[in-house]
């Protein structure tokens, strides 16, 4: 249910951005907006100012004279503003045959009509840029002033390939890292679908490490692959009546050490405390400023009964801007982004990347929206102001029934002073729509088999 929730609000508040975009500036070019919608399919209900608020569908002989129908429909996969006279996804053509009117779209001076068709576009990058600014603003860039690897478990795939504890990362592919958060963009974006080389510093002296895409997980977040130094086990809850609240632990107490064991993750610390059923076992927790020493006995089924989670006690602080720098800097966030989107469509069509990994539908979404919630507002926004970015970037491709699609036509005619033909217009959109309905269905498709 919280899948279905946070994917129903992300999408609601990018389909309304974007067609507010659409509305706005149609609105403003006096152009007569018959439907604002958001979802598609049967209308569910909807309001204008002719008939008020009502349930299902409208007459079919419906006339707005001028007024728009706000409507909610059926599916959650998008939305629409319909224009008069405009072909677009409702593919009605019943006024073709009439003369054009003054309101009409197809009336309108071509840089009205692309200012129109841009708008929705402009609006998505216009929510991104306002959330990148907020967060540069009012919480800052996480920095963790350190590229030294903390904890290397003993057979992962990190020390299959010869990483050792303290390494300290200086480049990944000739780029210098300064930060560990430098060492993961590097690691699981900018690299994406390439082998790379890491040079650390081992002991004073130079080392570099070849490692290929295989042996680097997809996700950062189903196991730790490295972990930087200062990373620590952190107990997040103590249930009652439980060996761990007998023996003294509390929430928000973090792990030094286990069974005389220096500990870093939570697998590593499970694996200890598992590995010692009915037996005191001593451990070692850092509280506010001061080290304790305690001794607990995991129950016969190998638990203690604490909630764990990584944590970080190293140097780390929040880096903020001030208000018109942050506007900047959101900027350069959006170039960046829109720049890493380009590189990794050209690594997917060049093979270097399988379209599954690098293409999220509906369920995609859900589980990231639900994931990113769960973390905090600031985690859900930035998720927003990605999926706005992203869907400004492909609304913008010159692609049938997308918005690109509507400007190629636009600057067609523009071009050649005549208008295409109405039947090749749908033909162009039917096109369109069933690749892109295809399309739809291979991504949810690999969404369901990446579960």
């Amino acid at each position: 249910m919280d899948y279905i929730f946070y994917f129903a609000l992300t999408i609601g508040i990018l389909v309304f951005i974007h067609e507010f975009g659409h509305f706005a500036a149609a609105k403003i070019s006096g152009m007569r907006v018959d439907v604002f919608a958001v979802g598609l399919g049967k209308r569910l209900f909807g309001w204008n100012k002719k008939t008020g608020f009502s349930f299902g569908k409208l007459p079919k002989d419906f006339d707005g004279e001028g007024n728009t129908d706000y409507r909610l429909s059926m599916l959650p996969l998008g939305g629409y503003v319909k224009i008069a006279g405009m072909i677009d996804e409702s593919f009605d053509a019943s006024f073709a045959d009439k003369e054009p009117q003054a309101y009409e779209f197809r009336a309108k001076p071509i840089w009205q009509k692309i200012f129109v068709i841009t708008a929705g576009v402009l609006m998505n990058l216009l929510l991104a840029w306002i959330i990148f600014w907020g967060g540069n603003f009012f919480q800052g860039k996480p920095v963790t002033k350190t590229t030294t690897i903390g904890y290397i478990e003993q057979g992962s795939s990190a020390d299959s390939l010869g990483l050792k504890h303290h390494d300290r990362i200086i480049s990944i592919n000739n780029v210098d890292v300064n930060y560990w958060e430098d060492v993961r963009v590097e690691l699981f974006l900018n690299t994406l679908g390439e082998d790379i080389n890491v040079t650390v510093q081992r002991d004073g002296v130079k080392k570099t490490i070849f490692i290929p895409r295989s042996a680097i997980p997809d996700d950062e977040t189903q196991f730790n692959f490295l972990l930087p130094q200062g990373t620590r086990t952190v107990v997040t809850v103590v249930m009652k009546n439980s060996p761990a609240l007998n023996a003294g632990l509390e929430a928000n107490d973090v792990f030094l050490e286990i069974n005389t064991i220096r500990v870093y993750s939570p697998k590593q610390a499970t694996k200890i405390i598992k590995g010692n059923p009915g037996t005191e076992i001593p451990i070692v927790v850092l509280r506010g400023g001061d080290t304790l020493s305690l001794t607990v006995t995991p129950g016969e089924d190998g638990m203690i009964g604490i909630g764990i989670a990584s944590g970080f006690i190293g140097e780390s602080y929040y880096k903020t801007s001030g208000f018109f720098e942050s506007f900047y800097i959101g900027w350069l966030d959006i170039v960046k982004m829109t720049d890493l989107t380009f590189n990794m469509l050209g690594k997917v069509f060049t093979g270097k990347i399988e379209f599954g990994k690098a293409f999220g539908g509906p369920v995609k979404i859900a589980q990231y929206a639900a994931k990113s919630a769960d973390i905090g507002i600031s985690s859900f926004l930035y998720f927003l102001a990605l999926l706005s970015l992203s869907l400004a970037i492909i609304n913008i491709m010159p692609f049938p029934v997308l918005d690109g699609g509507h400007l190629i036509i636009i600057l067609i005619e523009g071009i050649t002073k005549r208008e295409i033909p109405v039947k090749i217009k749908i033909a162009i959109q039917n096109t369109g729509l069933i690749l892109l309905l295809l399309l739809m269905a291979f991504i949810i498709y690999s969404d369901i088999l990446s579960l």
